[in-house]
């Protein structure tokens, strides 16, 4: 059972985002505020849910939060400013969505950057322990899938629809065959050197 808050007496905000791991496309960042008393029956780790559950859970989350923030750092900032710091880019940008400071911030994982000078709590698996971060993973997942859905459109071949630009067999070949987009992250090893020798 997911924990409601980390401390009853403050208003918190959950963070996360989704796409650290991908060749291609934007990091999504997400930042939910939930009511005390939140029913999302059935909300954990987005990794954990089919994509039918999250996409269902997104519309209950937006309906029930108190407040929500959905952002992005794209490929030229990934790769001027590295993954990390547009991972925590793109969590400030979805803060500075919120109707409603909060009085601290739960992240998942174990790094983060100060913001605003509103204590955070880094937190291991976080997604999979509090509501508010697993509503955060929720959104920022399902919009990240639909935009490089979105993308797949344009870019057919490297086949975005089914992989969301992470780094599958199918779209290291693809990158192999038909070179990169203007949405593939320069800094980051696009080609697998065994794939590159055996195509």
């Amino acid at each position: 059972m997911l924990r409601s808050y980390h401390n009853d007496r403050s208003i918190e905000a959950g963070c996360d985002e989704a796409g650290r791991g991908c060749l291609a496309g934007p990091v999504f960042a997400a930042a939910v505020i939930l009511p005390e008393d939140a029913d999302l029956p059935g909300l954990d780790d987005s990794k954990k849910l089919s994509k039918a559950r999250r996409n269902m859970l997104r519309t209950m989350i937006e309906k029930t939060s108190l407040s929500y923030g959905i952002a992005s750092a794209g490929p030229e900032e990934i790769d001027k400013i590295n993954i990390l710091n547009a991972s925590f880019l793109a969590m400030h940008r979805a803060l500075d969505q919120l109707s409603t400071a909060p009085d601290s911030i739960l992240v998942d994982g174990n790094r983060f950057s100060d913001y605003r000078n509103i204590q955070h709590h880094c937190i291991i698996k976080g997604d999979g322990k509090y509501l508010s971060i697993a509503a955060a993973s929720v959104l920022a997942k399902t919009y990240r899938d639909d935009y490089m859905e979105e993308m797949d459109r344009l870019y057919p071949e490297y086949q975005w629809k089914n992989n969301k630009g992470y780094p599958t067999m199918m779209h290291r070949v693809a990158i192999i065959k038909y070179g990169i987009t203007p949405l593939h992250r320069k800094s980051f090893r696009l080609m697998n050197d065994q794939l590159e020798i055996n195509f």
